[in-house]
This record gives C-alpha cells, sequence and structure tokens, in this order.
C-alpha cells in the first residue's frame, strides 16, 4: 500500500525534519527517518520530480506518511489547526497522500521560499506579495510543478500539497502497517 522513497532509487532528496530536532517541537517525533507515500500519491510525486528536473531543478522532501501517532505528538505540542490538523479529524499526512517539500537546484541547495518550513505564520500562506519578489517566484513555480503533476495545495502552507478528496478516498493508517517503525520506542 506505501511505496517507500530514497534518494538512490528515486532521485528525490530526502530532508526529514520530524527525524531530527530540526522541527517546531524541538526534538525528533520519529524514530528512524523513512518516507513513504500511497502509491497514487508516489506516481504524482515522481511526475513533479521529472516536470522539475525538465528544468534543471530537484524536489526536497521534508515529510510524507506521517503516523496517526506521529500526529498526535504534533497536536500535543501545538495544537493550532490551521498548521497542524486535529487527530481526530486525521491529517491528509496520515493517509499516505500529503508530502511537504521545496525545490532546489541542480547542486541540491534549496529555493528561496521567503520562510522555512513549518514557518507558522501568515507569510507562509500562498499568494503572500510581502516576501521577496523571488520567493514568490519559486512558491509559484514549486505551485505551477505540484498542480501540473496533480496534487492540491493547502493555502496556509507553501510547502504542503495532498490528493485531492484525501479525507474521503483514503483510511488513516498507524506506525503499524510500515514493515519497520518509524515511531520512537
Amino acid at each position: 500500500m506505501l511505496t517507500e522513497i530514497s534518494p538512490e532509487r528515486h532521485g528525490i532528496l530526502l530532508d526529514l525534519a520530524y527525524a531530527t530536532d530540526n522541527n517546531f517541537t524541538g526534538a525528533p517525533v520519529y524514530g528512524r527517518a523513512a518516507c513513504y507515500l500511497h502509491a497514487e500519491a508516489f506516481a504524482k510525486l515522481e511526475r513533479a520530480r521529472d516536470l522539475a528536473a525538465a528544468i534543471g531543478l530537484r524536489l526536497r522532501v521534508f515529510d510524507a506518511f506521517r503516523p496517526a501517532e506521529a500526529q498526535w505528538v504534533l497536536w500535543n505540542h501545538t495544537p493550532n489547526p490551521v498548521f497542524v490538523a486535529d487527530p481526530r479529524r486525521g491529517s491528509s499526512h496520515s493517509r499516505g497522500v500529503a508530502v511537504d517539500l521545496t525545490l532546489a537546484d541542480a547542486d541540491g541547495e534549496s529555493l528561496d521560499m521567503g520562510t522555512g518550513f513549518d514557518d507558522f505564520t501568515p507569510q507562509a500562506h500562498h499568494g503572500r506579495t510581502d516576501i521577496p519578489a523571488e520567493a514568490q517566484r519559486n512558491r509559484a513555480l514549486l505551485l505551477g510543478i505540484m498542480s501540473a503533476a496533480g496534487w492540491e495545495l493547502y493555502t496556509k502552507e507553501w510547502w504542503h500539497y495532498q490528493l485531492f478528496d484525501a479525507r474521503r478516498r483514503f483510511p488513516l493508517l498507524s506506525d503499524s502497517v510500515l514493515p519497520r517503525s518509524m515511531m520512537r520506542g
């Protein structure tokens, strides 16, 4: 059901924030750095990768499948429904059909997007004109690539894309669906 993504096999850069302390909680959420997506989402990510590569760019993924247990960790730390999905409703990440990502140049340097990943401010929203023009162009480029590949945006986070109608079409998944646990302890 879920496909594991690796830089070597798939040509996608991984910078899995929740497997490190470099995230808004300040501590690792995952005990094992791994990146998974539902097969349908994986096919669309491959399409986005190919569209980016055609113009000399690469994808850098910050998060993809997020076990339901991890969603509770994030919610318990920051119960802000604008930026963290209430785990009682479920996140599209916990269905394996969402990806948080950015664009990088051919050397792997991330493009300027005006804010960092998981910046919980209005400047993280799509369509901001109060960020540098280069960052506006880079966000528009990411949006174009992801939209052309069949992804739906989330207007409050420039980095978040998901499959359409995710809550209706895909069930919530826990860490137990993985061949090896991602969660700590």
